[in-house]
């Protein structure tokens, strides 16, 4: 067949159109879709001028509309997340609190008074009650917000290293990669720092970093491993000793929490301590910089605490106005900080860590009950089991919660994949975990409150499955 005669093969843009508006259901602009319809048709035809032959599966609207649907699936939209991890990357890490959300839309919706102090009408500082709630939360004289964790390890790298003094100490057991490919030799390369190792990776003294003393260094950086774990052989220098030795030498020493545990999570279901920003400041450290979306609890946010004149130092260097927060962050910040610092308040986050065993088996047996029946008529079996959820987020590797999850068994192979595709594709998601063949839906990951949503998604799934539906939900 020549070209010609396989480009006539083509449907016309405006017929492919009104095939999309006329079978499926995407909640996209028209310029959009029209725009995603035209690049793959000129794809098609590009191949097909080269020579090659895509097949008359490619020509189906199924194929010729799959990167649509694609895209349409990626719109932002809340999901049930039955995983059994907390602080689940993949899925926007933290909830915020109830009383977070509504400060947000709040904020969002209309006009407020970022920097704008209300009781003299004249300009205000950005971000007070955020900042002093944070300062106040891990124990330190000042602190202030930047938009993610390394954002605030590059500002301090920035604005404390010196032409006469780039070299920044650390530990090679501390040389962490944090996740999507970005390690800490890299985040120092880019701040302009020295990177100076000193010690092995499972032991080094004090004495390791004394003996990298020199006029060219610019800090001391500790670096917790909050996203893996070393046992056996090691040792490690505390930072009480660190800060000792930074008031010797007359440099700064920081610290790279990470996890942001401003609450000690060996209060729920006996979980390992972890450091805690007030720790390292009163252990000593000029600066301590946490993540706001994993232990916290709060939105994607880099929090810095520390002294009032280092603090107010990085406030002041040209690079913090480009990693500084937008009132959103700032606000849910401000909200998460101040609920942290009420006595009896609970974090949706801490909530799941403390749901007794005993709640998440009744509610387990509950679901089970109810979806039984409906469910061996589809031929699948449903079980509750005993499980470990995880607290993730590059947060805690070796910790693990009691937790119970409701399992769904079929007698063909495969059937539990199409089923977990399903559920993924519904008006609200539901992403669960494959294992020996069975689905599993934790329930610590999933507030009692989404129960309903849990049956109704999963009697909608299985009758999807019955009709041939295999169409992900628009979203709205």
């Amino acid at each position: 067949m020549s070209a010609r005669e396989r480009l006539r093969q083509l449907p016309a843009l405006d017929q492919l159109l009104l095939a999309v508006q006329r079978e499926m259901e995407v909640n996209l602009p028209d310029a959009l879709v029209t725009e995603v319809l035209r690049q793959e048709l000129a794809r098609l035809r590009e191949k097909m001028l080269a020579g090659e032959d895509p097949g008359e599966e490619a020509l189906t609207l199924p194929a010729l509309t799959a990167g649509l649907r694609r895209l349409a699936a990626a719109r932002l939209r809340g999901v049930i997340n039955a995983t059994g991890v907390l602080i689940h990357t993949n899925l926007g890490r933290t909830p915020l609190s109830q009383r977070a959300v509504e400060k947000l839309a709040e904020v969002g919706r209309g006009y407020c008074n970022l920097e704008l102090d209300l009781t003299t009408g004249q300009r205000g500082g950005r971000g007070l009650l955020a900042e002093t709630a944070l300062a106040q939360l891990c124990g330190a004289p000042a602190a202030t917000v930047v938009n993610n964790c390394a954002a605030a390890l590059v500002l301090i790298l920035r604005a404390l290293i010196t032409p006469e003094r780039r070299e920044v100490v650390v530990s090679r057991g501390e040389l962490v990669e944090i996740g999507g490919g970005f390690r800490i030799p890299e985040i120092l390369a880019t701040s302009g720092a020295v990177l100076k190792e000193v010690g092995t990776t499972n032991r080094t003294r004090l004495a390791d970093y004394r003996s990298a003393a020199s006029p060219g260094v610019a800090m001391l950086l500790k670096v917790h491993r909050s996203n893996f774990h070393m046992t056996g052989f090691v040792e490690e220098t505390q930072p009480a000793e660190l800060a000792a030795l930074g008031r010797e030498l007359g440099v700064p020493v920081v610290g790279d929490l990470g996890s942001g545990a401003v609450r000690d999570p060996a209060q729920w279901h006996r979980l390992p301590h972890e450091p805690a920003p007030q720790e390292w400041l009163q252990a000593g450290m000029d600066l301590v910089c946490v993540s706001g979306d994993k232990l916290f609890g709060g939105p994607q946010a880099g929090i810095i605490a520390g002294g009032q004149e280092w603090v107010s130092r990085l406030k002041r260097d040209p690079f913090f106005r480009a990693l500084r927060a937008d009132k959103l962050v700032l606000a849910a910040v401000q909200e998460t900080a101040l609920e942290s610092l009420e006595v009896g308040s609970e974090l949706p986050l801490h909530a799941a860590m403390a749901v007794p065993l005993q709640t998440l088996q009744s509610r387990a047996e509950a679901l089970v009950r109810e979806l039984e029946a409906p469910a061996a008529a589809h031929g699948v079996q449903l079980a509750v089991r005993q499980a470990e959820a995880s607290v993730g987020g590059g947060t805690m590797p070796a910790a693990r919660l009691p937790s119970v999850v409701v399992e769904l068994r079929a007698r063909r192979d495969g059937e539990m994949q199409a089923l977990a595709e399903r559920l993924r594709w519904g008006e609200t998601p539901i992403i669960g975990y494959l294992e020996d063949s069975a689905l599993r839906l934790d329930l610590r990951t999933v507030p009692a409150d989404l129960d309903p949503i849990l049956r109704a998604n999963l009697r909608a799934a299985w009758i999807s499955g019955i009709e041939g539906k295999n169409e992900p939900h628009a979203g709205s």
